[in-house]
């Protein structure tokens, strides 16, 4: 993959630079400030028919962005429904009113979604209350007259005659058939004549809806439809792409004709898209790559790698050279040669899930964070200047998910996956698996003594006290097996020269550098899913139990948790010895290792996700999976609560040097606008 996959193009702004711009803004006018990595999920474009660089791009987090430069820089708009869950594929402009714009949304693994509508150009949304609740799988507007709406829906096909306002159902209301609509097409000049793809074939109607057709012949039985595009010019032509392969017809759906030259193993064709220049040129966007043909459907070319997966294709209609790819880890890829090369073109653009995050102890402006579900396109990224632009550091990382990062006293990067950890040296990634087991205790039983002949003819008192006599029992300790690690490695924490892993394999410790590891002899062996340190002080635990050293990891005792906390979230230990865990019910600390737990005064937050002890600034900091975008602080000194309103939904918050981070559910990292602290939770 690309190096430098997510560099902030042309970004030369200090940290400082930001601070001043921002500085006339009230404190609580600017939330934190997203910057990257850039990429990750992308769905649907639409373009402005008026102008064609200004372009609408939707997300699988519920995001709308705009761009003003055919897709060459991005901002965010608006989170459609104030929601993280929903899907936007599909997007449509009313060319009669430009600020006018419709969203259709679904929600994965769920029959929830619903129609949106902005007359804002994207600031603020409201929902359709006829569509609400509706999974909505496509959405497009009849060429001839842009006031007709169709929609398809988990329940049918759905009709709006006044530009989205008012909708009602064409489609046969239970049937058993019709339903589950995943594509939606209309004829170019007689908006009565419509197509819809279901899960399950396709359908056709040529009276508005009032009678239905399935249209199956040459089409493979049961076949997923998941894209119908009309030729523009010549409406009896038309392409069809459905789990079975990709399929022509020449006289308006009544024949169908598998398409050849696109193998079927394993791919998916989500979107088939005409170059509106060039009609003999159509493009297919698969699960393995974009295609490409120039005589309209006999021969196929791939024009990227297999590893890209293609959700949506966009063709400039004024200059086809120019084109965009919606895709999944990638982001937005652009060419300028007609689709036969690509580039990242994410800048402004970033729907990451970031799951873990160091900081180097020796260059405070360097930050690491890991990313899941990206595979080729996540893993690791390195920000030098305290998360303002990103480098992509990947490599020798075989794609895998990264759950930890931690780093040893020598300055090495380590990452925890689901295939055990692996060390960072110079540019590269390798594996460091080596696991020395626990030791294991063999009884072996006495060896039995032939009788004398004397003993023999012993009485029967004698035999017993022989029987009393004899060897006890040998207790032999077998050296621990030395294996290779290949289990989940769930978090990293280091106190001195010791580094410690919670690991599905149990808790292990090196002091190596990360190098090899040795299973420690916790109470009992579990998949312990966090570790926290400091000093000769570690905790370790489960979601439901907890283990502590309190002399340098030596011996390990069961910890009591607080009795109301129902599951653990998070735990930290702070440099005063202090214990904090953290779940559904709130933070607890404790300052007798663990004999007692107590809750501190306005700190007001319930399923908590990370804690954190910053040595530097002696702070505890601490986010929630809440309702509310509010990260707290504790300083260690007084215990007085500080608190931010971040303005988004945090997985963990870091210092970087002079200023604040923040990692986000779905959404990259965001970065404090000012270096000033909010008022405290008593209001001082």
């Amino acid at each position: 993959m690309m190096n430098s996959l997510n560099r902030q193009h042309g970004s030369k702004v200090s940290f400082l630079t930001l601070i001043f711009l921002l500085s006339c803004l009230p404190l609580n006018a600017v939330n934190w400030l997203p910057f990257g990595p850039y990429g990750g999920d992308a769905r649907a474009f639409v373009a402005d028919s008026h102008d064609h660089t200004h372009l609408y791009l939707g997300t699988a987090n519920g995001w709308i962005y705009e761009s003003h430069s055919a897709g060459g820089e991005w901002k965010r708009l608006a989170r459609v429904g104030n929601r993280d869950d929903l899907v936007l594929d599909s997007i449509v402009l009313d060319p009669a009113k430009p600020n006018r714009i419709l969203v259709g949304a679904w929600v994965l693994g769920s029959p929830d979604g619903g129609i949106y509508v902005s007359n804002d150009g994207g600031t603020t949304w409201t929902s359709e209350a006829e569509m609400g609740g509706q999974s909505i799988r496509a959405l497009t507007t009849a060429p001839s007259d842009p006031k007709i709406v169709v929609a398809g829906t988990l329940k049918g096909v759905y009709q709006s005659m006044d530009g989205g306002s008012h909708w009602r159902l064409i489609s046969p209301e239970g049937s058993m058939e019709l339903h589950e609509v995943e594509s939606i097409a209309i004829d170019p000049i007689n908006p009565q004549i419509m197509y819809a793809g279901t899960w399950h074939l396709p359908w056709k109607t040529t009276d508005g809806g009032l009678h239905w057709n399935n249209i199956k012949e040459g089409v493979i039985e049961d076949s997923d439809v998941f894209s119908i595009i009309v030729d523009p010019k010549q409406s009896n032509e038309m392409y069809m792409s459905a789990c079975s392969g990709i399929y022509k017809s020449v006289n308006a759906g009544d024949k169908f004709q598998k398409v050849q030259g696109i193998p079927s193993t394993a791919r998916r064709t989500r979107v088939l898209m005409q170059d509106p220049l060039h009609l003999n040129i159509v493009f297919a966007g698969t699960t393995e790559g974009l295609w490409r043909t120039t005589d309209s459907g006999k021969t196929w070319v791939r024009t990227t790698g297999p590893e890209v997966i293609v959700n949506d294709v966009y063709v400039d209609p004024t200059d086809s050279n120019r084109m965009l790819l919606a895709t999944d880890r990638g982001g937005v890829l652009a060419s300028n040669d007609g689709g036969f090369s690509f580039v990242p073109s994410n800048n402004g653009f970033s729907a990451r899930q970031i799951t873990s995050y160091v900081r180097d102890a020796q260059r405070p402006a360097t930050i690491y964070v890991g990313v899941v579900n990206d595979k080729a396109w996540g893993g690791v990224f390195m920000s030098d200047n305290g998360g303002l632009t990103w480098t992509q550091k990947s490599t020798g990382l075989e794609g895998h998910d990264i759950f930890s990062l931690g780093q040893a006293t020598d300055g090495t990067l380590l990452a925890g996956t689901r295939h055990g950890i692996y060390r960072l040296q110079g540019d590269a990634w390798s594996r460091a698996n080596e696991l020395t087991l626990l030791p294991t205790t063999i009884t072996k039983p006495a060896p039995k003594r032939a009788a004398s002949a004397g003993k023999a003819r012993s009485t029967a008192a004698g035999r017993g006290k022989a029987a009393l006599a004899k060897a006890a029992p040998t207790v032999v300790t077998v050296p621990g097996k030395v294996v290779q690690l290949d289990g989940d490695v769930f978090a990293f924490a280091r106190a001195g020269e010791t580094l410690y892993a919670a690991t599905s394999e149990g808790l292990l410790a090196s002091d190596t550098a990360g190098r090899s590891w040795k299973q420690v002899a916790v109470p009992e062996k579990q998949e312990w899913r966090f570790v926290a340190a400091e000093k000769s002080m570690a905790i370790t635990a489960t979601l439901k139990a907890a283990a502590l050293t309190t002399d340098g990891g030596q011996n390990w005792l069961a910890l009591k948790l607080p009795s109301e906390l129902t599951q653990v979230g998070a735990v930290a230990v702070d440099g005063a010895g202090g214990l904090w865990v953290g779940g559904r019910e709130g933070v607890y600390l404790s300052e007798d290792s663990g004999a007692t737990w107590k809750t501190l005064k306005n700190l007001y937050m319930r399923d908590v996700n990370s804690i954190f002890y910053d040595e530097p600034s002696q702070r505890v900091l601490i986010t929630a999976n809440s309702s509310t975008t509010i990260a707290f602080s504790v300083n260690l000194s007084d215990k007085i609560v500080h608190y931010w309103n971040t303005g988004w939904h945090l997985k963990l918050m870091r210092s970087a040097g002079d200023h604040m981070v923040g990692a986000t559910l779905f959404d990259g990292i965001v970065i404090q606008p000012q270096m000033v602290d909010s008022k405290d939770a008593a209001g001082h």
